[in-house]
């Protein structure tokens, strides 16, 4: 394994399950420290001992300071900071998600600006979502104010940060295919030949291929990408609804 992968320390936020986990897999592949924030500690079976894990509910904003200079600490500064925590609490959906998506993201991008690598190679990713463009009716409403607003985020600090080398760019996903919800599709046989018929690639996305997109974002050869937000969907929303509606009718 290379040395300067081995010397290369990646924070993800809310790495303990689905997009997150398999981005925290994917950079330990590629050799990296990696360091994941989650809310609640991963279940024994699913945990890798390679990987660091701090527990932190990030609706808890002052409880962010200690456990990021905690980190720090440990695996040193950082060369990617990658986004993909949402609210998963059952109080106030509305004031629980944009604590947790939009404030606790600025509060810990200001924090660790200057907690970066002198070197090349620094990058932030934010998860964003298709329903920060679209309306998607299993979520709530503060849930697509706050993939919008997250958006906004990714543009305003790739110029924020630009002078710095600091790349800020964005992933949106369709609906995908995670470690949790893969048996659901597969024994729903109706629902996930539908979602094939229907994405121009003809099947659904893994929560391995936007991994891989993240992984390009913080790598060298993405050294000119800032401020871009990547559709994941395998070309599902490239086409029109009336057109789809027919076509699953078969007029």
């Amino acid at each position: 394994m290379d040395r300067m992968k081995m010397s290369q320390h990646a924070l993800i936020i809310g790495g303990t399950k689905g997009i997150g986990k398999a981005v925290a897999r994917r950079f330990l592949e590629e050799g990296c420290l990696v360091s994941v924030i989650g809310r609640t500690e991963p279940i024994m079976e699913s945990k890798n001992r390679e990987i660091r894990y701090y527990q932190l509910d990030l609706a808890k904003h002052e409880k962010i300071v200690p456990v990021v200079s905690k980190i720090i600490k440990s695996g040193g500064r950082l060369n990617s900071l990658i986004f993909c925590q949402r609210y998963r609490g059952k109080d106030d959906d509305w004031s629980g998600e944009l604590a947790v998506s939009l404030t606790a993201t600025k509060i810990m991008i200001e924090l660790l600006k200057n907690k970066f690598k002198a070197s090349d190679g620094k990058s932030i990713v934010i998860i964003s979502s298709i329903a920060s463009d679209f309306i998607v009716n299993e979520q709530p409403l503060s849930y697509h104010v706050a993939k919008a607003a997250l958006n906004q985020f990714i543009r305003y600090y790739a110029v924020a940060l630009g002078r710095r080398g600091i790349r800020v760019n964005g992933v949106s996903p369709g609906t995908i295919i995670k470690a949790e919800s893969q048996a659901y599709y597969f024994k729903n046989k109706p629902l996930h030949d539908l979602y094939r018929k229907i994405t121009s690639l003809g099947r659904m996305i893994t929560a391995e291929e936007v991994a891989n997109v993240i992984e390009f974002l913080c790598s060298s050869k993405a050294s000119a990408v800032t401020g871009q937000n990547i559709i994941l969907d395998g070309g599902l929303f490239l086409r029109g609804q009336a057109a789809l509606a027919r076509e699953i009718k078969g007029l």
